[in-house]
C-alpha cells in the first residue's frame, strides 16, 4: 500500500497530545490501513510495541465485544502489567454499546493516547462531544483519491508518470473509483464484484442493522434511483413518482429517512444550493454525490455513459478532501457548479467534459461572468488546450487532480 500523507500530517501534530483522534469514513475506504501506518509511526518514534494496543471489533478475535463491560473488562487485562504511556486504537468501535463513556474514561484514568475509527458521520455524538469538551479531533478518511492512486500504481506497478498513463488511469478512475481493496485486482468483473460486496455490507451493517426498515427492496430501489441521479437537482416528489411507476409506494418522511440513513453511512453526500447575489442558502433542490463514484458503475451502469455527471462527482471529493466546504451556486437562472470556501479562501467551478463548441463554451463560463465578487473562477475540464479567457482559468481536470494549486 502507499502512506496515505493527506491524513498523516493531519495526524501527526496530534500524536502524544491529549486529543482523542477521531477518524471517520465509509467501510473498506482504508481506516484499518491507516491505524497500522499509525502503529508504525508510533514504533518509529520509538514507542515500545507492547504498549500499543490495535482492536478491530470486525476481527474474530473481538467479535463478542458488545458492551461497555466487556470492553473495560478486556482494556483491563490487556494493560495490566504495562509501564508507561498506553496506545489505545480502536476500530470501527461504533459496534460497541455505550463505548463512548469507556472512551472517555480511559482518556481520564489511563496516561493514554486514543485513536479511534468508525463509518457513522454521527460517531460523534452529542454525548460524546459533551464528555469530552472540545478533547478531540476529527479526521475525514475517504477513498483513494486520483493522486493516491497514481502513487499506488507508481510504487507497486513500476508504472511510469507519462500523459499516456495518466489518461488509461485516470479512465480506470472514473469507473471503478478509489477503494484501496481495488486496486490490486486486475479483472473488471471481480472490481465490480467487490464494489457490489462494499455497498451490500454498508447497507447490511450500518443501514439495515441500525434502522428498522421493512421494506428492503424498496430501499435499494430508492438507494439505485438516488445513485444515478448523482448530480441532478434531487426533489422528493420526482423519486415518489418514479417508485409509483415502479409499483413501490412510498411518501415524503420516509425518502427524508432514506437519504438521512445514506448520507449517515457516508454512502453518499447532500450538497445544498446557495443563492449568490441573495447570499442564502436555499432549501429545495440540493444534489447527492456518491463518497466513490465506482458504485455508480458497479450497481447503475457503465459510467463511460455518464461522464459528465461521473466527473462532477469526482471533482466535487476532491474539493471535500482538500477541506473545502462546497455549495451548488444559483446566480439569477444560471447554475455554478461549485462554490468552494475555506478559512479565507473562495473559489468558483464549473465542471465540463469537452468544451467542443461556442455554446458550450458559453454555458460553462458565462455563468462565472455574473458573479459580482472577486474571487478566483474556474472551468475544469478534459481539455488539453487552454480556454482560459476574460479572468477565468481553464485547467484539465487530471491536472486538476494532480496538483494542489485550486
Amino acid at each position: 500500500m502507499i502512506k496515505r500523507e493527506l491524513y498523516l500530517k493531519q495526524i501527526r501534530h496530534f500524536i502524544d497530545t491529549d486529543f482523542i483522534k477521531v477518524i471517520i469514513g465509509m467501510r473498506r475506504c482504508g481506516k484499518t490501513v491507516f491505524l497500522k501506518t499509525i502503529i508504525e509511526e508510533l514504533i518509529e518514534k520509538g514507542i515500545k510495541p507492547e504498549n500499543i494496543i490495535y482492536i478491530s471489533f470486525e476481527s474474530v478475535k473481538y467479535k463478542n465485544i458488545f458492551t461497555e463491560k466487556e470492553l473495560d473488562e478486556l482494556i483491563m487485562k490487556l494493560t495490566k502489567n504495562l509501564n508507561g504511556k498506553i496506545y489505545l486504537l480502536f476500530d470501527e468501535i461504533q459496534q460497541v454499546n455505550n463505548w463512548e463513556k469507556c472512551i472517555n474514561g480511559y482518556h481520564v484514568d489511563f496516561n493514554s493516547d486514543i485513536y479511534i475509527t468508525g463509518s457513522n458521520s454521527k460517531l460523534l455524538s452529542n454525548e460524546l462531544a459533551t464528555l469530552l469538551s472540545g478533547r478531540y479531533v476529527k479526521i475525514n478518511l475517504y477513498p483513494f483519491s486520483f493522486k493516491e492512486v497514481m502513487e499506488y500504481k507508481i510504487k507497486n506497478e513500476k508504472i511510469e508518470l507519462n500523459n499516456e498513463n495518466k489518461k488509461k488511469i485516470f479512465k480506470e478512475y472514473m469507473l471503478y473509483g478509489g477503494m484501496p481493496g481495488l486496486l490490486s485486482i486486475k479483472e473488471a468483473d471481480y472490481k465490480t464484484n467487490a464494489l457490489q460486496d462494499i455497498y451490500d455490507s454498508i447497507i447490511i451493517h450500518d443501514i439495515l442493522s441500525r434502522y428498522n426498515i421493512k421494506d428492503i427492496d424498496l430501499f435499494k430501489r430508492f438507494s439505485h434511483y438516488l445513485m444515478n441521479s448523482t448530480g441532478q437537482t434531487f426533489s422528493k416528489t420526482s423519486i415518489s413518482n418514479y417508485l409509483k411507476n415502479e409499483n413501490k409506494k412510498t411518501n415524503r418522511n420516509t425518502i427524508a429517512n432514506y437519504t438521512y440513513y445514506l448520507t449517515e453511512a457516508l454512502f453518499c453526500k447532500q450538497v445544498r444550493r446557495e443563492d449568490i447575489i441573495g447570499k442564502k442558502i436555499l432549501k429545495t433542490e440540493e444534489k447527492y454525490y456518491l463518497t466513490d463514484q465506482g458504485f455508480h458503475h458497479a450497481l447503475v451502469d457503465n459510467n463511460n455513459n455518464w461522464i459528465p455527471r461521473i466527473l462532477e462527482n469526482i471533482v466535487f471529493n476532491e474539493l471535500i478532501r482538500r477541506n473545502y466546504s462546497v455549495n451548488i451556486g444559483k446566480i439569477k437562472k444560471k447554475e455554478i457548479d461549485f462554490v468552494c470556501k475555506k478559512a479565507d479562501k473562495k473559489v468558483y467551478i464549473q465542471v465540463s467534459y469537452l468544451l467542443t463548441t461556442p455554446e458550450t463554451v458559453n454555458r460553462e463560463f458565462s455563468p462565472l461572468l455574473e458573479i459580482p465578487d472577486k474571487y478566483d473562477t474556474y472551468v475544469l475540464s478534459m481539455d488539453e488546450i487552454n480556454f482560459s479567457q476574460n479572468g477565468i482559468k481553464h485547467k484539465n481536470i487530471i491536472d486538476f487532480l494532480l496538483d494542489d494549486e485550486i
